[in-house]
């Protein structure tokens, strides 16, 4: 690495590197962050007579698209045992806590506060320590330290009010010394191969399914380790309900995200911290589904937790700031009123929906993703939230997440969806094989069904989705479920529609969660917002490629909500959205298939590997 430094190699090296794992080139920060950082810290290890330690440089965090700048893997010098320290490289040249809160800072020329890179380093060893088995027994074996080697001591002594520790240690430019000095206090002078080979090839512990871990989130302890935009969303919560309890001022949060970018999480972990330290807070959402399958699960055995989660429409007659919190999860789904046709006279107020979340709570929070909206009515989005919060002279924080924690943590798979269904000028790309996600074709229903019976032998989840093209009927107590989902001699009943299992299958809200679910085909309406490992996905009639574009036929979908007055544009941006909730609940891989011929044509154009390879 050194030698490379020297020659000018290194940055070229990088370079290609990044295309062939990102397949897209570097961006202009990036390069700049290699040229001037890699250098920096290459110096010091060669000062420290470290030449030899492996550097690891944007080392991938396992099942998540976050890297860390670099992580030195070698010997401990007393112990013999490998030695693994993260370092966060920083160019700022000063930063300040934000309002006296040390886990976030302000640092120009970013307009919001980002997270203290003590905290940010902290969580990527945390993080490292749960998930590789190379660590999961020997958990202090690792280090984290934030290098800030532009920086004074004058221009950032206000970060080390956060606590400091072994896996969250801070160092400016003037202390490079001292740098240096700790370096050698964890690395020997030897050749650090063996761990490194020992960090790369380390057994990865499965993802943590949100609603398997939801009870201990809320009643415990955290589950989920929050990394930076993630734990800056939470701590911009936790300071306005400390704000709040001051001077009973009141902020609205909203917290926006990709699919899988961890919305959720950061929802369950604050509904978990502010219900365990006493606040009054509430979960709400606009999905059936996901409200009583947190009830069952989240809150099993728990009433008082089984109250805390609740609907959007909940609201009408709460008196204002009656919660301290309110979570609104998937706020993409808020409608216009609440009001339904049983809404009573006395009630009908005529407030917009979002007024009456905003009124509700001392710090209302809000987390969403525009583009998941599947329904007319669903009106949910930042602007709306902020212009409403405005209206009332409320501050409104906005907090961007930019990982992805789903998809194995593939940010090409994402992008790679993204552009397919809105593809450029020069059509959709082509999928290009990695180690994080798999992706495959199917030529039938049977063959889809059959590779993830597959995988549910080897020990995965995984569920069949459709869109909404066949007519849904209703089960009947005592007898057979209606094979609603036709293929040609392939058909499959939709889940359930109620509160009750039918002959087996479990009620709607379960469908995404019990292993039952698997002999149904879910539509949007039970598998948005939920997760499994491996997601077959059937494009029905309602999306076709034509002529080198998607064409959306809206008389092809029996879902009844396009049978009312809707714009054919309205109805083309609902139907792609649905299909990006169907093709991003896949944990560990998505098999695609379609029912038009010339449709299947295309995907096999666009995704190399059949699951025949498979079967």
């Amino acid at each position: 690495m050194a030698a490379q430094v020297r020659e000018g190699s290194l940055i070229s090296q990088l370079h290609q590197n990044f295309i062939h794992a990102h397949g897209h080139e570097p961006s202009t920060s990036e390069v700049r962050f290699w040229e001037e950082s890699i250098p920096v810290l290459t110096s010091v290890l060669l000062e420290a007579g470290l030449d030899h330690v492996d550097m690891m440089i944007e080392y991938a965090l396992p099942l998540t698209s976050k890297y860390a700048d670099v992580v030195l893997a070698g010997v401990h010098p007393v112990s013999g045992q490998p030695s693994y320290v993260v370092i966060e490289l920083k160019q700022w040249s000063r930063a300040k806590p934000e309002e006296g809160e040390p886990l976030l800072c302000r640092v120009d020329p970013y307009a919001r506060p980002v997270l203290n890179p003590i905290e940010q380093v902290r969580g990527y060893c945390d993080y490292l320590a749960s998930f590789n088995g190379a660590l999961a027994e020997f958990p202090e074996r690792i280090a984290g330290v934030a290098y800030l080697y532009n920086a004074t001591e004058f221009g950032i002594s206000g970060l080390r009010e956060e606590r400091l520790g072994v896996r969250g240690r801070l160092f400016s430019g003037e202390r490079r010394d001292e740098f240096i000095a700790y370096l050698c206090e964890l690395l020997a002078p030897e050749s650090g191969a063996a761990a490194a080979e020992g960090l790369l090839t380390g057994s990865i512990a499965p993802p943590k399914p949100l609603l398997t871990v939801a009870a201990n989130e809320v009643r415990e302890r955290e589950q989920y380790v929050l990394l930076d935009e993630q734990r800056v969303a939470y701590e911009e919560v936790m300071h306005a309900v400390r704000r709040a309890r001051r001077s009973a001022n009141k902020e609205v949060v909203v917290v926006t995200g990709n699919p899988g970018s961890g919305k959720s999480a950061i929802a369950l972990a604050l509904l978990g911290e502010l219900h365990r330290s006493g606040s009054t807070v509430l979960y709400a959402t606009g999905s059936a589904a996901l409200t009583k399958t947190m009830r069952k699960i989240a809150g099993a055995r728990s009433r008082e937790v089984q109250s805390l989660f609740t609907y959007f429409n909940s609201f009408i007659t709460a008196e204002p700031n009656s919660v301290d919190v309110l979570i609104c999860d998937e706020a993409h789904r808020i409608r216009e009123t609440s009001t339904n046709r049983y809404t009573p006279a006395s009630h009908r107020t005529g407030r917009l929906q979002v007024e009456e979340l905003i009124d509700a709570a001392q710090v209302p929070v809000f987390l969403l993703d525009e583009f998941q909206a599947v329904r007319p009515g669903e009106l949910g989005t930042v602007n709306m939230i902020r212009k409403t919060a405005e209206e009332r002279g409320i501050d409104c924080r906005i907090v961007s997440l930019s990982g992805n924690f789903r998809n194995s943590g593939s940010d090409e798979y994402l992008r790679w969806v993204t552009q397919l269904l809105d593809p450029p000028k020069a059509g959709p790309k082509s999928w290009q094989p990695e180690r994080r996600m798999d992706l495959r074709t199917a030529n039938s229903p049977q063959e889809l069904e059959e590779f993830l019976h597959q995988q549910r032998s080897l020990g995965f989840s995984a569920r069949m989705t459709a869109g909404y093209c066949w007519r849904w009927s209703e089960a009947k107590p005592g007898e057979p479920l209606p094979k609603d989902v036709v293929i040609g001699d392939w058909a499959r009943p939709w889940s359930l529609r109620g509160d009750r299992s039918v002959m087996g299958a479990p009620p709607a809200a379960l469908w995404a969660t019990d292993p039952a679910g698997f002999s149904q085909v879910g539509s949007v309406y039970t598998a948005q917002g939920f997760e499994y490992d491996w997601s077959g996905v059937i494009l029905g009639p309602d999306l076709v490629w034509r002529n080198g574009k998607w064409v959306v036929d809206r008389a092809a979908s029996k879902d009844p909500v396009f049978r009312k007055v809707i714009a054919d544009d309205d109805v083309h941006r609902l139907i792609l959205n649905t299909y990006k909730v169907l093709l991003t609940r896949g944990m560990a891989g998505t098999v695609i298939y379609s029912t038009d011929a010339a449709t299947r044509v295309k995907l096999r154009e666009l995704i190399e590997t059949p699951v025949t390879a498979a079967l």
